[in-house]
């Protein structure tokens, strides 16, 4: 298994290690409903070295990535980020992906574990004009804060000033002293940051980070909390939520699909899709009577199955049984009811809006960047 750079710290902590995606990566130090809440309620830290890094450069990078994505990238200016995917020509999923605008002709690409080496023979497959791909994932370790109180543990240690990234932007600066790119992202629901670092600085920003929060009551996170937050941010994970056999309309994410920028790879499927309408979505539930529905667990309607859970569990800070699935499109509207089958009995279940979970703090940042 490849590790990262904190494996030994993880070890040194406590944590309980699991293969992931080909890691060997912390599913959790003390437990996952105490994580999970320390990050709603206050802040946590995770190591996410294991997601992937793919550089586009040269001249011809935008043609090409508006090629290989259906969002439109030439919105993007310096310091923004873009949510997106690879598409393949039939409308699914190749991946899901996030796109950094380093410059007009260098792209950072941040892509799922499971899916870098699939991701970069796709992009270098396509490759044309002066444009080059390299998979960096070995170059970066990836750390994110998360958490209302995140802001506050990071400016102790940065030379820039936080409230300057909005949403969705990054800035290059220091932490601890160490070149990084400060990102405003997440995949928990909560304001945050995604810190890229060289990997012989981790230990040294990891323990310098947990240092600094003891105050606000720092944790270190584990993959198994990462999963709940983003399942109560209706965040969709890759290998569950979506794959090679959904489409992003299907999949609730027509906002990141503009058919109208030109061509790309996929467009004429999903411009298919979307004339004759989609016959399934993917919906936000609650079980509403006792039980826990799991990934895989069976879908039904009347008599009918027609599908299985994709992703849920019991939310930790909303204190419920929540999930995603795809339905009918017919059966798909807020307070549908339908069935889940947990341990061979029908559980009544209702669909409700999403996201699950909604921050009650606003995150403040001034005007710039």
């Amino acid at each position: 298994m490849k590790k990262t750079a904190l494996n030994g710290n993880h070890r040194r902590m406590g944590a309980r290690m699991v293969e992931f995606a080909g890691w060997e990566m912390p599913v959790f130090y003390t437990g996952i409903i105490e994580e999970h809440n320390a990050v709603r309620t206050k802040v946590g830290l995770f190591d996410v070295s294991h997601m992937g890094e793919i550089e586009v450069r040269g001249k011809d990078s935008l043609p090409l990535l508006q090629k290989l994505t259906p969002n439109d990238v030439s919105q993007l200016v310096p310091g923004k980020i873009q949510y997106s995917a690879l598409i393949y020509p039939e409308g699914t999923f190749v991946d899901d992906l996030l796109v950094y605008c380093i410059s007009e002709t260098h792209y950072l690409l941040c892509v799922n574990a499971i899916n870098t080496e699939k991701d970069y023979h796709w992009i270098a497959d396509h490759l044309e004009g002066e444009v080059v791909a390299e998979d960096r994932t070995f170059s970066y370790t990836q750390l994110a804060l998360q958490g209302r109180k995140a802001i506050d543990v990071l400016q102790s240690i940065t030379d820039i000033d936080l409230s300057r990234i909005r949403y969705y932007q990054f800035d290059w600066g220091k932490v601890d002293g160490v070149e990084a790119i400060i990102s405003r992202t997440g995949y928990t629901g909560e304001d945050g940051f995604e810190i890229y670092i060289d990997p012989a600085d981790s230990v040294q920003v990891w323990e310098k980070l947990l240092s600094v929060g003891e105050e606000e009551e720092i944790v270190p996170v584990g993959l198994g909390a990462r999963d709940t937050l983003r399942l109560e941010a209706k965040m969709a994970l890759y290998g569950n939520d979506i794959d090679h056999t959904t489409t992003p309309l299907e999949a609730d994410l027509e906002w990141i699909v503009k058919l109208e920028k030109g061509d790309f790879i996929g467009r004429e499927a999903l411009l298919k899709q979307k004339a004759e309408g989609i016959r399934r979505k993917l919906v936000g539930f609650e079980l509403k009577e006792r039980g826990i529905a799991r990934k895989g667990c069976p879908v039904w309607v009347g008599n009918k199955m027609v599908g299985k859970v994709t992703s849920g569990t019991f939310a930790p800070y909303l204190k419920k049984s929540i999930g995603l699935t795809y339905l009918p499109v017919e059966h798909s509207s807020v307070e549908s009811n339908f069935q889940v089958e947990v341990h061979g009995k029908k559980l009544l279940a209702e669909v409700v809006p999403t996201p699950f979970y909604k921050k009650d703090y606003q995150i403040v940042c001034q005007k710039g960047v």
